[in-house]
């Protein structure tokens, strides 16, 4: 019987979560208190989290922080009031499974919960699978056509990555991949390894923005029994469980400067030594690293180390963002939809021409992550043949009414509402601005009716007034 804990500090919904899923057949638990919650996870292993992202006493982000130093293995899913692209990002980035929108729904509850259980099989399958794979293993000439979650595009964009992604791949040469949150770098990373030598080898994928200076150690090197309080049993690292095969360190310029001295000794000498060991270790690894920053300005800016970076650099490959790949945003869409409908037990056909329209104009800021996931709610909601905007998420369908063409060169938009003319420093202002440009619309709209705004955004007065708070509306 699988173990969840729910924290939450509306105790309806701790007790809505409670009964209902205990009706059906999972051990759950609850709390109102973050910090309460973290003392009940240093006592039992629970298989799932439901954490709100705004508790009294801390905020759900850094739970999650600090469950996945204490038990890695647990999932943690994110609750939120509102459907914030920034959040989403932001949570699944620093090592949440998912995140789920209020008011909760059911079906999309246990459908979280089914994926979140079998990820933790399959990764339990994989190891074993490892340690028992062939050395002569037969590679398959292209592993990832059977990967039921990626699609390559066939767009200008898409075939320029997977050319340089097929260049590169029969090599042994160290890759960096760049691109934002969301994008697809460790996809790309996967595809590497399956039309590589390793292929049929160990693939192994660790969240560099997950490590802490203190756990990081222990999770790429491994410890010895004994090692430091709490090593109660030797345990391998990550790079020896990836040994012949390929390690992929996904934001890899969050490692603490220590942690990068001890990464290039093993990149120079291809040998590591457990924490607390006396014998070194020799490893043949692919390394693959990604990063939504430039590792040059890193290096620039003294966030990482020079050397470090000229050993991994010896190829580099930028996965374009979602906006950047408009020719495939249908079929993209239309993958998504068939792996929704089979996870979901659901036949929706397709969508109605005003949500690909949408699909279309939106930036996706969340990139293919982002779609993936406004794709399976939307599936969950779609009762009929064919898709509609009423089940889309409403920032998704506002983005592209309000305010959002481009500017002419007098700053005033090109469907004559005035724009300004200096665009946002970064994608996460760019969220904001248009978050609040839906908020200020909408309160327009119901003369700031609260109750009205709120039910027609789909989210609580709380959260409503927060955001109102939040951008000074």
């Amino acid at each position: 019987m699988a173990k969840i804990l729910v924290i939450d500090d509306n105790i309806d919904i701790c007790q809505l979560l409670e009964r209902f899923l205990t009706k059906k057949g999972y051990d759950v638990e609850t709390t109102i208190s973050g910090k309460n919650g973290l003392e009940m996870v240093k006592n039992t292993y629970y298989d799932l989290i439901f954490c709100d992202f705004k508790l009294r006493d801390m905020e759900g982000r850094d739970v999650l922080a600090k469950v996945r130093i204490i038990s890695p293995g647990t999932q943690v899913a994110i609750i939120t009031g509102y459907a914030d692209v920034k959040i989403a990002v932001e949570v699944i980035k620093k090592g949440a499974f998912d995140y789920i929108t209020k008011p909760l729904i059911p079906d999309e509850i246990i459908s979280l919960i089914e994926r979140a259980l079998a990820v933790k099989k399959e990764s339990k399958v994989q190891s074993v699978t490892f340690e028992k794979a062939d050395p002569k293993a037969k590679k398959s000439s292209d592993k990832s056509e059977a990967n039921s979650d990626f699609l390559k595009g066939s767009g200008k964009e898409s075939k320029k990555l997977h050319k340089e992604v097929k260049l590169v791949a029969p090599t042994n040469l160290s890759v960096v991949i760049y691109g934002e949150s969301g994008a697809g770098k460790e996809n790309i990373a996967r595809l590497i390894h399956d039309q590589s030598e390793r292929a049929g080898k160990p693939f192994v994928a660790v969240d560099c923005g997950a490590l802490t200076k203190e756990l990081a150690g222990s999770e790429l090197w491994g410890h010895e029994k004994g090692a430091f309080t709490g090593a109660h049993s030797e345990k391998p690292g990550q790079f020896e469980l990836a040994d012949g095969g390929t390690i992929f360190l996904d934001e890899i310029a969050n490692l603490s400067y220590e942690v990068q001295v001890g990464l290039l000794r093993l990149v120079q000498e291809r040998k590591l030594r457990r924490i607390g060991g006396t014998k070194d270790k020799s490893i043949d690894v692919r390394i693959l690293v990604a990063s939504n920053e430039d590792l040059r300005k890193a290096v620039q800016e003294n966030k990482f180390r020079e050397d470090l970076y000229f050993r991994f650099n010896e190829f580099s490959i930028t996965v374009p963002p979602l906006r950047e790949r408009k020719d495939d945003i249908e079929a993209f869409a239309q993958h998504f939809l068939e792996l929704s409908n089979k996870e979901l037990n659901k036949s929706v056909e397709g969508f109605d021409e005003e949500v690909t329209q949408v699909f279309m104009e939106y930036v996706w800021p969340g990139n293919l992550r982002e779609m993936r996931n406004v794709i399976r709610r939307a599936t969950l909601l779609t009762d009929g043949d064919k898709m509609t905007v009423s089940a889309l998420p409403p920032e998704v369908v506002y983005a592209r009414k309000f305010n959002f063409t481009e500017s002419t060169s007098d700053g005033s938009s090109s469907n004559g509402h005035h724009k300004a003319s200096k665009a946002p420093a970064n994608l996460k202002d760019a969220a904001a601005e248009a978050e609040a440009e839906v908020l200020r619309k909408v309160l327009e709209e119901v003369k700031y009716n609260r109750t009205k705004a709120a039910k027609q955004l789909g989210i609580d007065r709380k959260t409503l007034f927060n955001k109102m708070k939040q951008y000074d509306l």
